[in-house]
């Protein structure tokens, strides 16, 4: 059996483990961070100079400092220990960049904005069939648009 769990890597408590807080603590914090995620910004390449505990951002290309090399990666102060902790994004992570007031999901190809995710349909028929013409065409009793 694993020491933590497959889709967010939360650390288990062991059977006949000394100090369960410690573990169980970790785990809280991941949470913390992962639940109802949000990001300040998306856009920097080196960390502000005085984080607020709890502070979140997505790490942007070329990152400079402690954030070298964490490209992409979901920033975390934590400060309790007073260092950045870094969450590797797997696929259909989203969060919402409070900057920005838009939302992001981690696909194959990294972060995208959820909007343009969406299908755009060049014709579209509702209970019927849509042509050139009639691109839009829908059969119904009543129609509210």
């Amino acid at each position: 059996m694993s020491d933590t769990s497959p889709i967010l890597s939360l650390p288990y408590i062991l059977p006949s483990q000394a100090q369960k807080h410690v573990t169980h603590n970790e785990a809280i914090r991941l949470l913390d961070a992962l639940v109802q995620s949000a990001v300040i910004d998306r856009d920097r390449t080196a960390p502000p100079a005085a984080p607020a505990p709890g502070a979140r951002h997505l790490v942007a290309a070329d990152a400079t400092g402690p954030w070298a090399g964490q490209d992409g990666r979901l920033a975390v102060w934590d400060g309790e220990s007073a260092l950045w902790r870094f969450l590797v994004p797997v696929q259909g992570w989203q969060c919402f960049v409070l900057a920005e007031g838009i939302g992001l999901v981690f696909t194959a190809t990294g972060w995208q904005v959820l909007s343009r995710l969406a299908p755009e349909f060049p014709q579209l028929g509702i209970a019927t069939s849509a042509d050139q013409t009639n691109r839009l065409a829908v059969a119904s009793p009543a129609t509210l648009l």
